[in-house]
């Protein structure tokens, strides 16, 4: 049986975010099934550990970047629970290498911190995303509200059709 499962109350709403923190929510899944046998294996332990620490700092990475890019005004505090997150990981993997029993403090640590991170959070940036995202939108399209169009571009139409009415 998983320690957790994946549910629409977990998404956040941004497709490539939500499919990292499933992938996130899986790897915990691996390792729980692991720790759960009666002869957890060590290497496999590692190996999990050291896949959850790679993958979870390059999720940190994209959604920093994200918060540069739409200026986040929670982004330091954000990023200070991510650096806390990742030293305890670290301590994890390094209690686990000197030959401690990590077990059930693991995985609690793994699945609350996911959980709460997710929706808490995480879920606070996604108004700002969604946000800039339809602001990119619109100026992609050419049609934010208030601009009008560029001089050049109305002489021009202006010249063609003087052209075709003389």
């Amino acid at each position: 049986m998983p320690l957790m499962t994946w549910s629409n109350e977990l998404s956040v709403g941004l497709p490539d975010i939500d499919r990292e923190h499933h992938w996130l929510l899986d790897a915990t899944n691996l390792l729980h099934d692991e720790l759960s046998k009666p002869q957890p294996s060590p290497a496999v332990v590692g190996d999990t550990l050291h896949g959850l620490m790679d993958y979870t700092v390059n999720h940190f990475v994209g959604e920093e970047s994200l918060f540069q890019q739409v200026q986040y005004p929670h982004a330091d505090a954000h990023r200070a629970l991510h650096d806390r997150f990742t030293a305890q990981v670290m301590g994890l993997i390094n209690d686990h290498e000197a030959g401690k029993d990590i077990g059930t403090n693991t995985l609690e640590l793994l699945k609350n911190w996911l959980i709460q991170h997710i929706m808490v959070a995480d879920k606070a940036y996604v108004p700002f995303i969604l946000a800039a995202e339809s602001a990119a939108n619109r100026a992609r399209a050419g049609r934010r509200p208030g601009l009008k169009r560029p001089r050049a571009w109305a002489d021009k139409r202006g010249k063609q059709r003087a052209r075709h009415q003389g």
